[in-house]
């Protein structure tokens, strides 16, 4: 089917069925049953979700005991008022039962009609989209992500705000919005002056030559001890206390060389430009690795030359004044902390940067929404960031959404955030490498999994298994929570892990190989799909609701929706297949089933993808 047909064909069930609400609400306002403001409605619509229980219908409505309340009359009674309604919505009897009476203290409870089930999945299969329809109003969005300090090693810390970022650009994409990622580097900073001042004092020319990388990460850790000069790290490091004790300055030096690299020095700036490509590639490696990808890397540096004229704008907009030598917003009067946006010393701060990118992606790329996707500790930050910029008044972001997608802590098994045995910050790539490994213990055990799997294809299924488990042990949590970090839970086939959906996917394609079935031939051939088994209904409507789900997701930037909803979507498959036969089933039944396998495979492969997971043909 050409995707220029698929906004007549494809039906989001749930959309139409609180369209019917909608006009059934707005009947009931005008009989005078109950009050009911134009602006409410939105609110009391959103409250059609699927049913907890499938012997209760596919749908529900449970608006009915509020507006009850407020009307002085019986739940039940205002359910039936509004059930009535719905039935004679427009197009509602095409897609579903009439409603029937309501249950409790008033679920409108509706189940979608067989043949209408029946007809909307055959076109899903069809379909390059698998039945989701795209937005109607696209609009611009920023996700800026993952931003690392560049001249610091990647750890554990940064594995949240570069899954969630990019599952949510994934998702947003898909929907159909136009999506610009931004990389807002943090490459202009101390740890730079940490650097500059390590490369002059305490420098290997020969280890730096051998592997750049390590020799300014050393570089970077050892100057840190020096300049924070705390006892119990000196204590434990004889060449950090030397160095101490040589330079009791240190911490004054350090940031004396960042602030001569940021005004220009011609010998900081060229080490910068030096270091600067040897750190990118450093990023770039665990990003591949990763498959994570950024349309932009406009860093710190980028809006260097932008941010006197910041300060000075919002001086001359009588936003900010100096206090005790320094420049800052007064949002909450003068008792509250200001917003600074300039130093004592003439150094400006993250908030400057972040007003000047907020006017310059203004600017360039007119979003309609920017989502900054960064832990929750910087929640003031943000709140002070966004009001700062609204009294600024800058051209078009009265319309601009401004939200901080705020994410919790990674947390060891004893319930502290998550670090080695040694008390440091987990790397990046070595929990990568960790997942890796013990993935392919689980993969490549027993002798049929040696016999069916090459070294190489061994490899490639331990990657995707070992990476596809830590994203999606991180996305499967309520990103607002902290989460227990466990290699352990996160590679078990079982309950609601990467590895599980993985090897529902492998499971589909086994059929596929066993059968030796053209998926290409019998998805243009499918003209109806045949219900006739429980079975078979519970896992048609869970596959149409795919499109549900990412709308879901985009609601409230939470891509555990979705993994939530995978993992639904893979138990009902399970379910479908243990019981039903479909290699060995006749006729349309064999033909039905395979094509409702080969959609569930589609399906759960584009939402793992989604997600920024892999797939592979067999585990």
């Amino acid at each position: 089917m050409r995707d220029d047909d698929g906004p007549q064909r494809r039906v989001n069930l749930r959309s139409a069925l609180r369209e019917a609400f909608r006009h059934a609400l707005e009947c009931l306002a005008a009989d005078g049953v109950v009050a009911i403001a134009p602006d409410e409605i939105d609110g009391l619509v959103d409250q059609v979700r699927e049913t907890a229980d499938a012997k209760f219908g596919d749908y529900s409505g449970t608006m009915a005991m509020a507006l009850a309340k407020r009307a002085g009359k019986k739940p039940r009674d205002v359910a039936t008022d509004i059930a009535r309604h719905l039935a004679a919505a427009p197009g509602f009897a095409e897609l579903f039962e009439s409603p029937g009476d309501p249950v409790g203290p008033g679920f409108i409870n509706v189940r979608v009609r067989d043949d209408a089930l029946a007809a909307a999945v055959a076109r899903a299969v069809a379909d390059d989209r698998m039945g989701v329809a795209a937005v109607e109003s696209p609009q611009t969005v920023v996700v800026d992500f993952s931003s690392p300090n560049v001249a610091k090693p990647m750890h554990v810390g940064h594995i949240r705000s570069t899954v969630i970022g990019d599952a949510i650009a994934r998702i947003l994409r898909f929907r159909g919005h136009h999506v610009i990622t931004d990389n807002h580097l943090g490459d202009w900073g101390t740890q730079f002056g940490m650097i500059l001042w390590g490369w002059k004092h305490c420098r290997d020319d020969a280890a730096f030559a051998a592997d750049p990388t390590a020799e300014l990460g050393r570089l970077y850790r050892l100057v840190r001890k020096v300049a924070d000069a705390k006892p119990e790290e000196l204590a434990s490091d004889s060449v950090a206390a030397a160095l101490a004790a040589a330079h009791p300055e240190a911490g004054r030096e350090v940031l004396l060389e960042t602030a001569k690299l940021h005004e220009g020095d011609p010998e900081n700036r060229a080490l910068w430009e030096q270091f600067m490509p040897v750190c990118r590639a450093e990023i770039d490696r665990i990003y591949d690795r990763l498959h994570v990808t950024f349309d932009h890397w406009l860093g710190e540096s980028f809006f260097q030359p932008m941010l006197a004229g910041v300060v000075e704008d919002l001086v001359r907009a009588g936003l900010a004044r100096e206090s005790r030598g320094a420049i800052g917003v007064f949002l909450g009067g003068d008792d509250e902390p200001p917003f600074l946006v300039r130093k004592a010393d003439g150094a400006f701060l993250y908030a400057t940067t972040d007003l000047a990118t907020i006017r310059w992606r203004l600017e360039h790329w007119k979003p309609d929404r920017m989502l900054y996707v960064v832990d929750h500790r910087q929640g003031q930050h943000f709140e002070q960031l966004f009001e700062t910029a609204r009294r600024w008044g800058l051209p078009g972001l009265e319309n601009v959404d401004l939200v901080h997608v705020a994410f919790g802590t990674v947390l060891g098994e004893d319930g502290k955030p998550f670090k080695t045995r040694a008390g440091d910050t987990v790397g990046l790539e070595a929990l990568l490498d960790e997942g890796v490994e013990r993935a392919a213990a689980v993969v490549g055990s027993g002798d049929e999994a040696r016999a069916g799997m090459g070294d190489d294809e061994r490899r490639h299924v331990a990657e995707t298994v070992g990476i596809g488990a830590i994203k999606y042990a991180d996305l499967s949590q309520n990103r607002t929570t902290d989460y227990v970090f466990s290699f352990d839970k996160m590679l078990q086939l079982t309950g609601n892990t990467a590895a599980y959906m993985q090897y529902a996917v492998a499971r589909v394609e086994g059929i596929f190989l066993r059968g030796g079935i053209d998926r290409e031939a019998l998805r243009r051939g499918c003209s109806a799909v045949r219900l006739s088994d429980p079975k078979e209904r519970a896992l048609a409507i869970e596959l149409l609701r795919f499109g549900e789900a990412l709308e879901d997701v985009e609601s409230d930037a939470r891509p555990n929706v979705l993994t939530a909803w995978l993992y639904d979507l893979a138990g009902s498959y399970s379910a479908f297949y243990d019981s039903l036969s479909v290699l060995k089933a006749e006729g349309p039944d064999r033909d039905s089933r395979l094509a409702l396998c080969d959609l569930t495979g589609r399906i759960l492969r584009r939402g793992l993808d989604l997600l920024g997971i892999g797939t592979v043909e067999k585990m």
